[in-house]
């Protein structure tokens, strides 16, 4: 028995294997269940009791270095392989696929970028906010339909701590703690209680802007809406202001602009009018300037206000406002020339 340990393990010693698929052969020939190494072990059990202890750590140490010397053989066997026929250093890397960014956030951006180019600077506020932020700083009274459940959530039914259901209470905490001039753009997300399809959803995104300084005119905020107009959509396109009302501001208005699809010429889209509406606007009520410490009578502003998936629907014809929320990657890759 030992000269067959010896034997074998100068037999293994000697081995050469020029691929990984012959060094695979000497371990299936040597280690497999029914290779050389294992038929040893097969004769070990009928030895006599004494013979085995010292016969057993002699197996034990063939089969380790047979193991040893086959896993030699291969690493060296598949390191040639690889050196010669698999790596070409000449290729170039392969490239790697680049996201984009959501629809949102590429029109969010660039509305941020036309107003910054007007010397609007970003402010940003808490989400869960107070009563006193959203409704009482903006002139809603105290029986105003926005105040009812099914407008707006509350936080934990009570009624002074709510989501905001819009970013103008952004321009009243500016208000409250900055004297004018004040030249701010609001974007973030705001919370409804809707029923949710696909014309409307609990949350959504805006983008509000105030501007209050001295002798702030109502040709300020159309000439403001005129450019912005114009640098979203094109150059060709016109606006119309409708009058409208909101608590905040006085006089209100709506905005309009030309059908981006049809030129103004009338389609299924803008319902024949050649219109679509886009915001809201108008001048800061003097009350609102007053409930935050600002003079009304040395000073003046406009405030408006739009839904960045509005804009983002006219922008890429995007019909159903879920689809922003549902991270399809699918939908998502469409807008990968647009980042």
């Amino acid at each position: 028995m030992i000269n067959k340990i010896e034997s074998l393990k100068a037999e293994i010693a000697a081995l050469t294997a020029s691929s990984a698929a012959e060094a695979e052969q000497l371990r299936i020939k040597y280690l497999s269940k029914k290779g050389e190494v294992t038929q040893l072990f097969t004769e070990f059990k009928t030895l006599p009791a004494e013979q085995k202890r010292e016969l057993g750590a002699r197996l034990n140490e063939l089969k380790n270095f047979a193991t040893e010397r086959i896993n030699t053989l291969k690493e060296a066997a598949g390191d040639n392989v690889a050196d010669a026929d698999l790596i070409d250093l000449s290729r170039t890397p392969a490239p790697m696929p680049l996201g984009t960014r959501h629809p949102i956030t590429l029109v969010r951006d660039k509305i941020v970028s036309i107003f910054s180019r007007l010397g609007f600077t970003i402010a940003e506020g808490p989400e869960i906010e107070d009563d006193w932020h959203v409704f009482s700083s903006l002139n809603f009274a105290a029986d105003h339909p926005a105040r009812d459940m099914q407008d707006t959530f509350f936080i934990n039914r009570t009624p002074d701590v709510l989501l905001r259901t819009h970013t103008s209470s952004v321009q009243t905490r500016v208000m409250e703690h900055t004297q004018p001039p004040i030249r701010i753009i609001c974007p973030g997300r705001v919370y409804r209680n809707e029923a949710i399809s696909a014309r409307a959803h609990c949350f959504f995104h805006q983008v509000e802007a105030l501007y209050v300084d001295e002798n702030v005119s109502f040709a300020d905020l159309r000439q403001t809406l005129l450019y912005f107009a114009r640098e979203m959509f094109g150059p060709q396109t016109e606006i119309r202001l409708r009058p409208s009302y909101f608590p905040f501001t006085e006089p209100s208005a709506e905005m309009d602009i030309s059908c981006n699809l049809c030129g103004g010429k009338g389609c299924s889209f803008c319902k024949h009018t050649g219109w679509v509406e886009i915001l809201g606007c108008g001048m800061v009520d003097p009350n609102v300037l007053e409930a935050c410490g600002i003079d009304s009578k040395r000073y003046s502003g406009f405030a408006l206000g739009m839904g960045v998936e509005r804009i983002t629907n006219l922008k890429y014809q995007v019909k159903d406002l879920r689809m922003f929320s549902e991270n399809d990657v699918r939908f998502l890759e469409e807008f990968t020339a647009a980042r």
